[in-house]
């Protein structure tokens, strides 16, 4: 796994990653008063705080959004 810089992604690119995360997590903006756009700020700004990460698979070549703690355990159960 690799760690990708959310700056290094390009500002669409980003955003539509963002929004995936958010509708895969099984967020329903139907239950809230959050858009899709305000849950996705909500997710961008955790990851300029460092509480997210956004990590490449070349395994499975997928892109996926993880907390930091999520992160190390799966570079440690790795034995990275």
């Amino acid at each position: 796994m690799i760690e990708v810089p959310y700056r290094e992604i390009s500002p669409d690119a980003l955003q539509g990653l963002l929004e995936d995360f958010v509708t895969r997590q099984g967020y329903d903006t139907a239950e809230t008063e959050l858009g899709l756009d305000d849950l996705a700020n909500q997710v961008r700004q955790q990851l300029i705080n460092g509480q997210l990460t956004i990590v490449y698979d070349p395994v499975t070549e997928s892109v996926t959004v993880l907390t930091k703690q999520e992160y190390r355990a799966r570079l440690h159960g790795a034995g990275l």
